[in-house]
């Protein structure tokens, strides 16, 4: 009997230890993830450098936009709503897209500039909207298949 609880107790004690090296070996590469991106980032940066003027902002611009998008994919592989985490991920590429069209549109003066400028938050807005009804839909259907939040818990 005392052979077999401690059997019990080491195949439970393996289990865990098994989940703690999972979980520990996720953050060293989510932390590796990390540190690439911030090394992209580096390096887009270190080009802009030679730039001047609006060129430069517009490159700037991209850069963190980029970063930006790199990093909400890397927490959308990480969460568990992934209708949620993708929608972040559209709306940081909407704003990623907005901030460089936004930077284009200093090249142009008067009513071109403000022409371009509105086009630009129609669009920053529509892909937006488009991420927002696309994560509803998943959402309806994830309710519909019974396959919610709550019943995994």
């Amino acid at each position: 009997m005392k052979l077999k609880l401690t059997g019990i107790a080491l195949a439970v004690a393996f289990a865990f230890a098994g989940t703690a090296q999972a979980q520990k070996s996720e953050r060293k590469a989510t932390h590796a993830e990390k540190e690439q991106i911030e090394a992209a980032y580096k390096a887009d940066k270190a080009k802009c450098d030679a730039m001047k003027a609006n060129a430069k902002d517009i490159c700037m611009a991209e850069a963190k936009g980029k970063q930006k998008v790199a990093k909400a994919e890397l927490d959308a592989k990480h969460e568990k709503d992934q209708a949620k985490a993708q929608k972040k991920v559209q709306d940081a590429k909407a704003e990623a897209t907005y901030d460089v069209a936004k930077e284009k549109c200093d090249d142009q003066k008067g009513e071109a500039k403000d022409a371009c400028m509105k086009q630009a938050r129609v669009e920053r807005d529509r892909a937006k909207g488009k991420a927002e009804k696309t994560a509803d839909a998943k959402r309806e259907q994830r309710a519909a298949s019974g396959n919610t939040a709550e019943k995994r818990k």
